[in-house]
């Protein structure tokens, strides 16, 4: 691609995938990898292998990492679990490599066209009831873009949902993330976030959580959900059975800590009709989720009149397009 609309980038800086979307004429495109990585021992037969085979890979340390998409296959051949450069929304403490990594599945997403690229990134809220905690984030990931000569500005992961899914409402309404490390929260009205927060009980809690019970790897757990996990109510299959139960304490949880922050009326905008939720993020796609969560918000009294609670068009997508809504309207 090249062109100056091609620069102007959104961008899902999220716990489990980096997702970028571009322009294409009068729509959107997308690019997505795995925010993940793998060390194997390096041997230059190895290291030829790869290139021939188009791995996305770098050598680092006498090792070669593999990062991206092609991580989890080469785990599941070592019988070890991907590593991962995030946690629970956040760049992960023990792993050094872990900014080397995103800074490189950045560098190949975002490949310079003519022009100053300009990207703007999606940051998550901060825990309810917790700590800031996100300034490191936010700051060391502005420094990398810096350094790569990149213009750039942020923009709240569950706004960037509103973004993309709520123009018909003038972008006012709940946008709800389901990431891998973070379930982000943002109450919108006319474009302004009015309480955003996040918990931490996500995709990767439901992965860690299934595995302790069935003795699988997170890994493997991730791959099973992603490819063949729904809501049917009665399942044979033990890690079916396993992944309900911790989909089901998610949901919950999370609907009690809405519940928690829209009853605090010191921090609600006065709204005049109902609002809609919009439901997005990879934890989000498995079939019968939308109707899960809505037959447990009706269970609970909610403190906010909801028109409808749908999900969006893409939820593995959502965020990165609404990042790119924001880029084209304010960079």
């Amino acid at each position: 691609m090249s062109g100056p609309g091609n620069n102007l980038m959104g961008l899902d800086v999220g716990t489990s995938r980096l997702v970028v979307a571009r322009q294409n004429g009068d729509g959107f495109e997308f690019e997505s990898q795995l925010n993940a990585f793998v060390s194997v021992p390096y041997s230059k037969m190895t290291e030829n292998a790869l290139r021939r085979e188009a791995v996305s890979f770098h050598t680092m340390n006498g090792e070669i990492v593999v990062h991206g998409n092609e991580a989890p296959r080469f785990a599941d051949l070592l019988n070890t679990e991907t590593r991962r450069p995030m946690t629970v929304g956040v760049l992960n403490p023990s792993e050094k490599e872990g900014l080397a990594v995103i800074r490189r599945l950045i560098e190949n997403m975002t490949a310079k066209g003519p022009g100053r690229p300009k990207i703007c990134f999606s940051v998550p809220s901060a825990p309810l009831n917790g700590e800031e905690g996100l300034t490191y984030h936010e700051a060391t990931l502005r420094q990398m873009f810096q350094e790569l000569e990149y213009d750039v500005r942020t923009i709240n992961e569950g706004l960037a949902v509103v973004y993309s899914e709520l123009e018909d409402t003038n972008y006012t309404g709940i946008g709800v993330s389901f990431g891998g490390g973070l379930c982000n929260v943002c109450l919108a009205y006319l474009s302004m976030p009015a309480l955003s927060f996040s918990i931490a009980k996500a995709g990767d809690f439901i992965d860690s959580s299934t595995a302790q019970v069935t003795g699988d790897l997170a890994n493997r757990v991730r791959i099973t959900k992603e490819e063949g996990f729904y809501f049917n109510g009665h399942f044979v299959d033990k890690l079916q059975q396993v992944l309900t139960v911790y989909y089901d304490d998610m949901i919950y949880s999370l609907i009690n800590a809405m519940k928690e922050a829209f009853s605090n009326t010191r921090r609600m905008p006065k709204l005049t009709k109902p609002v809609p939720i919009v439901l997005s993020g990879g934890t989000a796609s498995p079939k019968g989720f939308r109707d899960r969560f809505e037959k447990t918000l009706r269970q609970t009294d909610f403190p906010i009149q909801i028109s409808e609670i749908r999900v969006a068009r893409d939820p593995h997508t959502a965020t990165a397009r609404g990042a790119l809504v924001a880029a084209m309207t304010e960079m």
